[in-house]
């Protein structure tokens, strides 16, 4: 049976896309935007930084830019996290529909060029940024993936809700006082470990 590994690696892209819109659903403006760890880390931050990474690597890189994408990659020395919040005049709906914009144009990269189409990533360093087009697949599915774990993480600390993708939550259905009483298990193990100085 032959391998399309373009395809593979592109199914498993949109399903992490999927999944990261999905940890937005039923969340207000407040909770979208809230840093929720010391680095600042915030959901809608999340999805501009990767429409970012979606425009800079399947466009950018191939020689196709989205017109008229906002330049929140720009270098800025004052705030080189620029891609990673969004402002007061951002609306969630402008960055959540630049992102299925970006991942819509990445897509026809991917349908129209062949996976050995090389590229070049411009903020790579040099004799190290020519690259694939299945590279960049395969580095945009890390990317995603890592950012959707981010993403995960914050959603369970805004208000409890997990899940690997709608209709999958790959989480074991337990009411609250068997969560408590597991957290309170995997706490004690950590002490008892922590104190036996291993």
């Amino acid at each position: 049976m032959p391998v399309d590994a373009k395809g593979e690696v592109h199914h498993y892209l949109a399903r992490a896309r999927e999944a990261l819109l999905w940890k937005l659903d039923g969340l207000g403006e407040y909770d979208l935007r809230r840093p929720l760890v010391p680095t600042g880390t915030n959901l809608l931050g999340l999805v501009k930084h990767l429409a970012c990474c979606e425009v800079g690597y399947f466009g950018d890189s191939f020689g196709r830019p989205l017109d008229g994408f906002p330049g929140w990659w720009e270098e800025d020395e004052d705030d080189p996290n620029a891609d990673l919040y969004a402002t007061a005049e951002e609306s969630s709906a402008e960055i959540i529909g630049w992102y299925r914009k970006a991942c819509e144009h990445a897509d026809r990269t991917i349908a129209e060029l062949d996976a050995d189409a090389i590229g070049t990533v411009a903020w790579w360093p040099e004799g190290h940024n020519q690259v694939s087009l299945h590279l960049i697949e395969a580095h945009m599915l890390a990317e995603t993936s890592r950012h959707l774990g981010q993403a995960d993480i914050v959603r369970e600390l805004i208000d409890g809700a997990v899940g690997l993708r709608p209709g999958v939550s790959n989480v074991p259905r337990r009411d609250e006082a068997w969560w408590r009483t597991y957290h309170d298990k995997v706490e004690h193990l950590a002490r008892e470990a922590a104190s036996g100085d291993r």
